[in-house]
């Protein structure tokens, strides 16, 4: 699979909210130039975006009148100074645009609607054993309907897309998640986004799972001025992204980043794959070796109980190929920081960032400038959300290079 882009545009539409329909999205340079800046710097007046542009005040007056118009952005109240004008600061307008995103993973699939800023207006879980096309389509269209019913008429109109993210190829993990392999094998044949797209008026987009919990943490974290960095999401099976200039990076076949497939020791010296030992699957793995009960790590991310050393032994293991990777990957590119975030609870993620940062530092890294280690922002619906903002960046934002953009 790739992740180019499957539209189903409908005909009928509000064109005003409708005008781009090529790949790059919607309207011209300009206006995305505008929402890109609101968005990242919150509330702005035209002089400060005239400022941050280059472009002339009347240039930007014109644009702002017309995403007024369009409810895109909205007016706050006036800022008087000592002479001339008031300033009116202009913001996001959440009700602008709704976005769909969907997570298929290897245990559950989550269904968000989110807004304009990116606030969660509404989410559905459905967890199984492991994933199946027909079913998962089905999760799909009655999820949407849901979600779609719960707002008015003029939302509705303005959900601008839907964003998938799950695992590529997923027919190659039956063994593992010890699902039936001629279940897992219809995954070759099924198109998903075709097979969704049958059924609503928008575009539909699609991204590996884990670069899309990246995107989320590009777009909805809190990333300051970051321009470089790697990202690994810790779930089911570790995946992870790349961010290069303050965008994200996914390569000529959208498989960039693809950490979790990244050659590192195991506690022998061995080398394996970090999925081999950074998973959540390694973990639940042990458990139930143990006669432990494991369901709850996937139905309660938020608390996981007491796992007493069966947890404290998984951190260290995934420190440490964690750690190995990102020395590894900074020796490539020089990497800001080496953010951190997945599946589990704060308090774990918590931990396990501070043993990869003690990890590291243990590292002959002479040549090499070490990255600093953050946990992520955005938790535990990264991958959600992720998707969510692929119609969101596609058809609103301007990406990186732009006057003003991530400076």
């Amino acid at each position: 699979m790739d992740s180019t882009i499957y539209r189903a545009d409908a005909p009928g539409r509000d064109l005003r909210f409708q005008r781009g329909t090529n790949q790059s999205g919607m309207r011209d340079y300009n206006e995305r130039l505008v929402l890109s800046l609101v968005r990242q710097h919150g509330a702005l007046a035209k002089k400060d975006i005239a400022r941050m542009t280059g472009l002339s005040a009347q240039t930007i007056s014109v644009i702002m009148r017309e995403l007024e118009a369009d409810a895109l952005l909205v007016r706050g109240e006036p800022i008087r100074g000592k002479v001339g004008q008031p300033s009116i600061p202009m913001s996001l307008n959440p009700e602008g645009a709704f976005f769909l995103g969907l997570k298929i993973g290897r245990r559950s699939a989550d269904l968000v609607l989110i807004d304009f800023l990116g606030t969660v207006r509404g989410m559905i879980r459905n967890t199984y054993l492991y994933p199946v096309p027909k079913e998962t389509v089905a999760f799909v269209k009655a999820g949407i309907a849901s979600l779609r019913g719960a707002l008015q008429p003029a939302q509705r109109d303005r959900i601008a897309g839907l964003g998938i993210a799950m695992p590529f190829e997923l027919w190659n993990w039956a063994d593992t998640v010890a699902a039936e392999r001629h279940v897992m094998d219809e995954w070759r044949t099924t198109d998903i986004r075709a097979a969704i797209a049958a059924d609503w008026p928008f575009p539909i987009y699609l991204q590996n799972d884990a670069t899309s919990a990246c995107g989320a943490e590009l777009v909805f974290g809190q990333t300051g001025n970051m321009r470089n960095f790697i990202y690994f999401y810790v779930g089911a099976f570790v995946g992870g992204g790349v961010v290069l200039d303050g965008a994200l990076y996914t390569g000529a076949t959208g498989n960039a980043g693809a950490l979790g497939s990244m050659p590192v020791p195991d506690a022998s010296g061995r080398p394996v794959q970090l999925i081999d030992i950074a998973s959540i699957a390694m973990l639940e793995r042990s458990l139930i070796a143990a006669g432990r009960e494991s369901a709850l790590l996937w139905t309660s991310p938020d608390d996981w109980g007491d796992l007493g050393s069966y947890l404290d032994d998984w951190i260290e293991q995934a420190a440490a190929g964690l750690a190995y990777a990102t020395v590894a990957a900074s020796a490539v590119i020089d990497f800001e920081a080496a953010v951190i975030d997945g599946w589990m609870p704060q308090s774990v993620r918590k931990r396990l960032v501070e043993r990869v940062t003690a990890r590291i530092g243990t590292f002959d890294a002479e040549g090499i400038a070490l990255p600093e280690t953050r946990e992520g922002t955005v938790g535990i619906h990264a991958r959600a959300l992720g998707g969510a903002s692929l119609p969101l960046s596609d058809r609103f934002l301007l990406g990186p290079g732009a006057p003003g953009i991530g400076r």
